[in-house]
């Protein structure tokens, strides 16, 4: 929200007073002074007006996981262990997932209380890049790459998906890259074929690549530098 219309919308201020205090400079954000009305707020953000706190804000987190199988990505089940479930951290209840993955898909999962940044990183038009290690049922054939880049129909949502870079590594692997995250997406492109996709796991979303020293069920907090990649 921007910051004159926050101070605006509280019962203390007009929008007259809210310009003196702008113009004066007696408005800070997280410490910094600030005079532009556009400037935005967040959840986050910590506003002050002649040193009385009008919004207190609370840390933004963000954490990488390495998602093992048998997982639900979710942060409730009433039947099976969730991600959540392997995060030891205060009021993680505010969390939530950016980016879900199957059951029994392994994998680069990030974890946040960040809402703006997550649909940044999920948002179909940031096409932000998802990568994933395949393995599969049945040999995967050289003639599946251009498939793979015209895209598939999918008569459930009447769309064709977009241009994808499979790259085959093996008889029965392959590197696949798509910027969306269709339901089974994966699974179904494969199936065109009638091969099954037998292993699963997600390396990267966009800049963000599978921290290689966490362990199946570890995570750690994202690095600064990565948090901004978004």
């Amino acid at each position: 929200m921007r910051l004159d219309r926050f101070l605006s919308n509280l019962p203390c201020f007009n929008r007259q007073q809210v310009r003196l205090l702008l113009v004066e400079r007696r408005v800070r954000v997280d410490g910094i002074a600030v005079a532009d009305p556009k400037h935005e707020v967040r959840e986050f953000s910590r506003v002050e007006v002649d040193g009385q706190v009008l919004q207190a804000g609370r840390p933004a987190r963000y954490f990488m996981l390495h998602k093992p199988a048998g997982c639900v990505s979710a942060t409730l089940d009433p039947q099976h262990p969730t991600v959540l479930d392997l995060i030891d951290e205060p009021d993680k209840g505010d969390l939530h997932i950016a980016g879900r993955l199957d059951y029994n898909t392994t994998g680069l999962m990030l974890i946040t209380n960040d809402g703006q940044w997550s649909r940044r990183l999920t948002q179909p038009k940031t096409k932000l890049p998802k990568v994933y290690y395949v393995e599969t049922e049945q040999p995967i054939e050289q003639a599946y790459v251009a498939k793979f880049h015209e895209g598939f129909y999918f008569a459930f949502e009447d769309l064709t998906t977009q241009p994808a870079e499979l790259v085959v590594l093996g008889s029965h692997s392959a590197r696949l890259s798509i910027v969306e995250g269709r339901y089974h997406q994966v699974k179904r492109m494969f199936g065109f074929y009638d091969n099954k996709v037998v292993g699963l796991h997600r390396e990267r979303m966009g800049p963000l690549v599978l921290d290689p020293e966490l362990l199946p069920g570890q995570y750690r907090a994202l690095r600064p530098d990565e948090i901004a990649s978004i």
